[in-house]
């Protein structure tokens, strides 16, 4: 799975690199996420049991797979989500992605930059559409597209 010419890589429960598709990239991750989320082990949910020693490295695993598919989701189906009008839940869920991993240092500065235009423009101060016009006009072109809204 590629986005914005970075190739991401799929790593099995061996450590073995996968080059695949980004539809098996999504449901690799998706699939992980879940056995994770819904594993007693890694996220109790009994009074009293303790989270594992590796809970912090596996939220933040999760959180980059996450981030994985939000740019693969930017780069190469916004104009999909624009046409669905759903282009203002994923700017939404975006920014409150970006805003919980900052907060927490849940995922390496390194690893967001692929989307740091995208970024800037929604999680600024002037990315709310100062300029009134709803559509970013005020902001870098580069990411002019991303933050149409009805």
């Amino acid at each position: 799975m590629a986005v914005c010419n970075t190739q991401y890589y799929w790593y099995d429960e061996r450590g073995k690199k996968i080059k695949c598709t980004a539809p098996q990239y999504v449901d690799f991750v998706m699939s992980s996420v879940q056995k994770l989320v819904t594993d007693e082990d890694v996220f109790p949910t009994k009074y009293g049991k303790e989270f594992p020693n590796s809970f912090e490295s596996l939220v933040k695993k999760i959180c980059k797979y996450l981030f994985h598919v939000l740019a693969h989701i930017y780069s190469s189906h916004f104009k999909e989500t624009l046409a669905l009008e759903l282009h203002g839940h994923l700017n939404t869920l975006y920014t409150h992605f970006i805003l919980f991993i900052r907060e927490f240092n849940l995922v390496d500065l390194k690893e967001t930059t692929i989307m740091d235009d995208l970024t800037e423009v929604l999680c600024s101060s002037s990315g709310s559409s100062s300029n009134g016009s709803g559509n970013g006009s005020s902001n870098s072109a580069g990411a002019q597209n991303h933050v149409k809204e009805r």
